[in-house]
């Protein structure tokens, strides 16, 4: 009988993991009204192919395209330090501190100083890569509808997240904002190519735009050699007709 009582335990145990895991698992396929944010574990991540010009490959997601990964862009210097500083959304009602930073890998983190790269609670537009301030603040971007409930913090949060495998119904949504804002007909990018054109300047001349090229690095894009070139091939074409 003790045998029989402890295989029904162990029995009931283990439909009890696998319900907590289904549960876990609708969690981050939340629709955009829910309130509880989900972020990544061990069971999502999934390794992303870097193409030999650069671009990150997303089997299921083949049009987006970034060609900075998020490391890259909090090790390059953004946000003036203040990403993933303490916040009381007003999306979720919710506090966050410290448990949104410690969420991302160690390597990505490596050599900076949180306290003034990652989570200040003050911008500073020296941390940047381009040294100038832009963006917006949180509560504008609250109140422009941009930001869902899972990822509190907004595009930047979903990005990483997003690049260790997580999934889910928001995806579709920030990739089309990231299309319309770094992507081949992307605002800022083509925003920032006409200027270097006009300027009859290199693509790489930082002293066009700064601020322009500050936004994209968010975006998790940097200008290259080759989009640059396609772009003006373009345009050149267009002018002759």
């Amino acid at each position: 009988m003790a045998g029989h009582i402890k295989k029904t335990t162990l029995k009931h145990k283990h439909e009890s993991t696998i319900k907590e895991k289904n549960v876990a698992k609708r969690k981050c396929s939340r629709s955009k009204d829910e309130s509880t944010p989900c972020s990544v574990n061990s069971s999502m991540k999934r390794s992303v192919k870097r193409k030999d010009n650069g671009v990150f490959a997303f089997n299921d997601h083949p049009k987006f395209q970034p060609n900075l990964s998020p490391k890259e862009v909090l090790q390059s210097g953004s946000f003036g330090g203040t990403y993933f500083r303490p916040i009381k959304s007003g999306v979720t009602k919710m506090s966050y501190g410290s448990e949104v930073w410690k969420e991302l890998p160690e390597d990505w983190l490596k050599g900076l100083d949180i306290t003034k790269q990652v989570a200040s609670p003050n911008y500073d537009m020296n941390v940047n890569k381009y040294k100038v301030k832009c963006g917006g603040s949180l509560q504008m971007w609250e109140d422009s509808n941009w930001i869902r409930a899972q990822d509190p913090y907004g595009w930047f949060q979903w990005y990483c997240r997003f690049f260790q495998g997580r999934r889910s119904e928001d995806d579709g949504r920030q990739i089309s904002r990231w299309l319309n804002c770094a992507g081949v007909n992307g605002r800022w990018r083509n925003n920032l190519i006409g200027k270097i054109y006009r300027a009859r300047a290199n693509y790489n001349d930082i002293q066009v735009s700064p601020v322009v090229r500050q936004v994209l690095l968010h975006w998790g894009y940097v200008l290259t050699e080759e989009d640059f070139k396609a772009r003006v091939d373009k345009l050149k074409i267009q002018g002759k007709k």
